[in-house]
């Protein structure tokens, strides 16, 4: 068990490193020499539940398709929405370097509580840290569908298997 304690810490460290977020300590492209270069294919989806809202989510589990996330995504829907699935329970740390659309994202606990929702600034490559280090799920959505569909910190979110721990967490 203590390999894959050791296993997992570096490639979390590689996953924070790209994408639409961004590794606490890392400062610019440099830091990130293996940026993807286009938007990816869409990702396998999953409905989630936002109290009365429904959203049929992306879901961004490998390192790959997180770092990748929405960056040089365009023309972003009402609809469209991601959740990151964090490798461990983190202050997370998100940024939006080569996303050329602002969007809103909410910071999730383990249990699958909305703790935090965030305005990111399109292209903004300054880190958008989590309050707390107790976020484990992140899902991006167009600008400002939090507020229109009234859904905030204190609302729990869960998958058409049930909670988001016991849908990403239990296998």
């Amino acid at each position: 068990m203590k390999f894959v304690k050791y296993l997992i810490l570096p490639l979390a460290i590689l996953l924070l490193a790209g994408g639409c977020k961004k590794d606490a300590e890392a400062e610019g492209p440099a830091a990130t020499p293996d940026l993807p270069a286009q938007a990816q294919a869409k990702l396998p989806t999953m409905k989630i539940y936002l109290g009365s809202q429904v959203l049929d989510t992306e879901l961004a589990i490998s390192e790959k398709e997180q770092q990748t996330g929405m960056m040089f995504r365009t023309n972003i829907q009402e609809t469209d929405s991601m959740l990151f699935v964090l490798p461990f329970t983190m202050q997370a740390s998100f940024w939006m370097k080569n996303c050329p659309e602002s969007i809103s994202a909410a910071y999730i606990t383990p249990d699958g509580m909305i703790a935090e929702v965030h305005h990111f600034e399109k292209n903004d490559t300054n880190a958008v840290l989590s309050a707390t280090a107790n976020i484990r799920f992140v899902l991006e959505t167009k600008e400002g569908w939090f507020d229109r569909h009234n859904v905030g910190p204190g609302t729990p979110i869960s998958t058409e298997k049930g909670s988001l721990a016991f849908t990403f967490l239990h296998h």
